[in-house]
């Protein structure tokens, strides 16, 4: 079993190594991750320039590679076979932040593991529901269930074209509810433009704004992860409206 870790906060994130850690009790782990943060940077394919990929080590002196590429450019190197690998299994995290409802569509954890089965790979996104302006994370409940999740993902295999989106309620092990298969839920965003200037009276913009919530629906990743369960969301990559085909169908074009 050969497994591909990766991450979109960097290749140096104490999450990455956390999983990491756990993914080598399964079977042989590479690591090839961004060299720089790429948080809601979605799902990215670099083209208009060239990538490039160095050697580096983790902080418990293990072997890494790393690129100035997207989370999901880095999926894609490792399987069009820049290391010479065959991978059974891409897991991407572990995110020291939820990702939930629409942010699936910003994440760069979720759009890594989504790389990996258009690739025909098995993907695994983990994620942390860690309170916002946290300090340092404890992520070793969360490699553990995402050590869980692999395991049965590789005996009973997911659906092709799906990937599996996995939240962990920041709570110790024994505190776990347990494992719940959810649909996604509602993200509430509350964000805001900030508007400032620099020293040359040039305006600039952040996009700011309180942390978002979410709407704790029964049978949701957010519900779920609010009654401390871990949440599995399988998602697809064919992102067509079927609901919506046949009123289309009935315009005059």
């Amino acid at each position: 079993m050969r497994i591909l870790v990766t991450n979109d906060d960097g290749v140096q994130a104490p999450g990455l190594l956390a999983l990491a850690q756990e993914m080598r009790k399964l079977g042989d782990v590479t690591v090839l991750a961004p060299d720089r943060n790429w948080s809601a940077s979605g799902h990215v394919k670099t083209m208009e320039r060239p990538l490039r990929v160095r050697e580096t080590h983790l902080a418990d002196g293990s072997d890494a590679y790393t690129s100035d590429g997207a989370p999901s450019d880095c999926v894609a190197l490792a399987v069009l076979g820049i290391l010479d690998e065959k991978y059974d299994l891409v897991v991407s995290g572990i995110n020291p932040n939820a990702n939930i409802g629409h942010d699936v569509t910003y994440s760069g954890t979720v759009t890594a593991a989504m790389e990996a089965v258009i690739s025909g790979i098995p993907g695994i996104a983990v994620s942390l529901n860690s309170p916002p302006e946290h300090g340092e994370r404890d992520y070793g409940p969360a490699a553990r269930a995402a050590l869980r999740v692999a395991e049965k993902i590789v005996s009973q295999p997911l659906p092709e074209g799906v990937l599996l989106n996995v939240n962990v309620p920041y709570l110790y092990d024994d505190e776990f509810k347990g494992f719940m298969v959810t649909r996604q839920g509602l993200r509430v965003y509350r964000d805001a433009l900030v508007r400032r200037q620099d020293p040359r009276g040039r305006p600039y913009y952040w996009i700011g704004g309180d942390f978002p919530t979410g709407i704790p629906e029964d049978g949701t990743d957010v519900g779920a992860l609010a009654a401390g369960y871990v949440s599995l969301t399988p998602l697809q990559l064919d992102l067509t409206a079927r609901a919506a085909l046949d009123p289309l169908r009935q315009i005059d074009w």
